[in-house]
């Protein structure tokens, strides 16, 4: 039982590393703009398929690969934001979510059109290779990679909120025509708010894509799929809160893979019972979320 429940927290943890990193992109955007993304996780799955078509098809070095799977991340993010979220910028929030989707659904569509010959894909490793094997289960040196990204993110982030572009982004935020006057660019901000969380976005589909095959629509619906998950994720943490996401990710990552425990008959469903067990419950006692102290009027 021991070795079972230590298998369940470390692989709870390292998948609970993709899962922080799409919360931290939806938690960016929601601080940034009140937007629900749930185009989120395509930018890290259309991150995934630039990346890999880098690395295998074209035969570029992994890190060129990486940074174009990035890059085109990034510029998807941007071209959300210039096409649909600055449109529709004066719309309910109701409108912005489904445009949202619109832009989800948009890029799955393009992945199942240029993924018919090969509909099932596998990233390479960025490092091969099994670093320890606690209770049995192997820690890999990519589930370490990925760790350490994140912990670098975590602590960019931290740094970007205190320095002068991350107080414009919540000055613009709290209140846009002040923010004007004083001379910051609500505009320019939207756009360095979508892209940085196009690239979390991206590096959570990189990241992850070697450890699963994928395909279209990997990180939203697919094997990998962590949109669900990254918002059960954000909304623990309160939406608003980077160190909440982080640590609601790993909650989340922690109790799906304890729902599949043997105490619970190995049921298939165990996971995202539990999860939605505990998301009411945290719901009930605290509406806010664990990280934040009330609840925000918005």
């Amino acid at each position: 039982m021991i070795t079972e429940l230590g298998i369940a927290v470390i692989n709870g943890v390292f998948i609970g590393c993709v899962y922080a990193l799409v919360a931290l992109g939806i938690v960016l955007i929601y601080r940034a703009s009140g937007v629900f993304n749930f185009a989120q996780a395509e930018f890290g799955t259309t991150g995934l398929f630039a990346a890999y078509a880098g690395v295998v098809l074209w035969g570029w070095p992994y890190w060129l690969s990486f940074l174009f799977g990035l890059a085109v991340a990034m510029a998807m993010g941007l071209a959300t934001e210039r096409l649909v979220i600055n449109p529709l910028r004066h719309a309910s929030r109701v409108t912005l979510l489904v445009g949202t989707a619109g832009v989800a659904l948009a890029a799955i569509g393009i992945q199942f059109w240029k993924s018919n010959e090969q509909p099932i894909r596998q990233m390479p490793k960025i490092v091969n290779g099994i670093a320890a094997e606690p209770f049995g289960t192997a820690v890999t040196y990519q589930h370490l990679v990925t760790l350490g990204v994140l912990i670098v993110v975590a602590a960019a982030l931290a740094v970007f909120f205190r320095s002068p572009s991350g107080l414009a982004l919540q000055a613009a935020q709290q209140e846009g025509t002040a923010a004007e006057l004083v001379g910051i660019s609500v505009r320019r901000v939207s756009m360095m708010t979508w892209g940085i969380a196009a690239v979390l976005g991206g590096l959570a589909g990189i990241l992850s894509g070697p450890n699963l095959t994928f395909t279209a629509g990997y990180l939203t619906f697919g094997a990998g799929a962590a949109l669900l998950p990254g918002f059960m994720a954000a909304v623990l943490g309160g939406m608003r809160s980077m160190p909440g996401a982080v640590a609601g990710a790993m909650a989340v990552g922690v109790i799906e893979q304890l729902g599949s425990l043997s105490i619970f008959g190995y049921y298939t469903g165990g996971g995202a019972m539990m999860l939605f067990f505990f998301l009411l419950i945290v719901l009930l006692v605290r509406p806010q979320g664990l990280f934040v102290r009330k609840a925000v009027a918005t």
